[in-house]
């Protein structure tokens, strides 16, 4: 038995201290490998297991695989962002901006820009690292030129946004520091602009494997682990096959001003239902 997320992380190839990934989903969920140690989180992190592998060697027809040692522990930061695919969810069926999920990469790139408009996806609170529940969903920045393209394109922003808070929160530390590249997977780590914008926004390489479903791979990865089937586990663990990698389009200075703005609408949009209770 393995958690998903853990399993993701394991698929991944994520068992090295460092070794970070994201899965895009209907939500958002970051894991970041530190050893086989658990220093206390930061303040809206989680501390989580991380898969540990056995040296086994492997069982042949003849000859079954000698009893397996236990795997050694390991640990990683966890943080969770409730809405990511959902938003493009929210565009198609409660506002029928697009009639299919991949849509929403072709009217967000007829545009260059948001044209000024940010979206905080907090239409059910904010989760790490903020976890405020009364945050509310918020458009800010509409002008009269504002298009569906544009809508479009700061939903995306705002699920990386969402993501690179959870990487400032939970690395640059010595048991975790900032990765130089982020592993991703999820349905919706197939749309290419919204993976292209996170690496813009956290000034590190995404890489996007061609299986995108890591978290049946990473069980799978488990599974030959526990029965023997691996030779050498570690690098059957390691051994994914990258499909595409995104590098940094922008410079430090206009990422500093990018984010410092999206600061401001998250402080915009929290406890807006404060009154609600």
């Amino acid at each position: 038995m393995i958690g998903d997320q853990q399993a993701a992380l394991l698929g991944q190839g994520g068992v090295r201290r460092g070794d970070a990934k994201n899965t895009f989903g209907t939500g958002c969920f970051l894991l970041v490998h530190t050893g086989e140690d658990a220093p206390p989180p930061p303040v809206g992190i989680l501390a989580t297991p991380a898969a540990g592998l056995r040296s086994t060697t492997a069982a042949s027809p003849s000859s079954p695989a000698p009893p397996a040692p236990p795997a050694p522990q390991a640990f990683a930061r966890e943080g969770s962002v409730f809405i990511g695919g959902a938003l493009v969810q929210w565009l198609r069926d409660g506002l029928g901006f697009i009639r299919d999920a991949a849509d929403i990469e072709p009217l967000a790139a007829s545009v260059p820009d948001t044209g000024g408009v940010m979206l905080v996806p907090a239409m059910t609170g904010l989760g790490a690292p903020w976890w405020d529940p009364r945050a509310r969903g918020t458009i800010l920045g509409l002008t009269r030129g504002t298009s569906r393209a544009h809508i479009a394109r700061a939903a995306l922003e705002g699920i990386a946004h969402s993501v690179a808070d959870l990487v400032d929160a939970m690395t640059g530390t010595p048991d975790a520091p900032r990765p130089t590249e982020l592993r991703v997977d999820g349905a919706a780590a197939a749309n290419d602009l919204l993976m292209q914008i996170q690496a813009d926004l956290l000034g590190a390489d995404v890489v996007r494997p061609r299986m995108l479903e890591t978290t049946a791979l990473g069980a799978a990865i488990m599974a030959a682990d526990t029965a023997g089937a691996w030779t050498r586990p570690l690098e059957a663990a390691a051994a994914r096959h990258v499909e595409h990698r995104f590098t940094p389009r922008i410079g430090d200075a206009e990422r500093r001003r990018v984010r410092e703005r999206w600061r401001g609408a998250v402080g915009r949009s929290r406890d807006w239902a404060a009154d609600e209770d």
